[in-house]
């Protein structure tokens, strides 16, 4: 009795140490590489929640942008600018200094300011973005994201895109 006594009390003990070792490490890991987040809502259809009845979850890579650093086409996770309790998942169109011919903001063109960029959703209309509330801060930037995880046939790398006809203006562009 003594024995299985003994026994427990080593295997509790090694449990406990192990919980105060994972639980900082999972935690680091959270925070500064990656975690898995649902797309939910249809602002970045057809792209992910294609069909609108499954939502696809996304590997959102927090290390890749340590430094703010995103290329246009780069769908991103940000705080969002009018809910802080909130993350937002939309594409990067253009980044600080890129001309925007914008979708219904109120100036029809913009210049993206430093420490900026500009969103939106794939699915125009259907999206609270740049389009609403103007350049986003590089601050509120939270992750990128880098694969499809679920569901299973959708399994896939994203890479960078931009939709057509959107991105920055080309200088020989004109800016009626």
């Amino acid at each position: 009795m003594a024995q299985a006594r003994t026994a427990g009390r080593k295997y509790l003990k090694a449990f406990v140490s192990g919980f105060f070792v994972a639980v900082p490490v999972t935690v680091t890991m959270l925070d500064r590489f990656a975690y898995v987040a649902r797309v939910e809502g249809a602002s970045m259809q057809p792209f992910l929640n294609p069909d609108g009845s499954d939502n696809d979850v996304v590997l959102l890579n927090r290390w890749s942008v340590r430094n703010f650093q995103v290329q246009r086409g780069d769908i991103v996770s940000i705080v969002s600018p009018k809910n802080p309790q909130q993350k937002i998942i939309k594409r990067v169109i253009g980044l600080e200094g890129d001309f925007i011919r914008t979708l219904g903001y109120k100036n029809r063109y913009v210049r993206v300011p430093d420490g900026h960029f500009w969103i939106e959703g794939d699915h125009h209309g259907h999206s609270l973005d740049s389009n609403s509330f103007g350049p986003v801060s590089v601050g509120l930037l939270h992750g990128r994201a880098s694969h499809i995880v679920w569901p299973p046939h959708r399994w896939q790398r994203i890479s960078p895109g931009l939709p057509p006809n959107r991105g920055p203006l080309e200088p020989s562009e004109d800016q009626d």
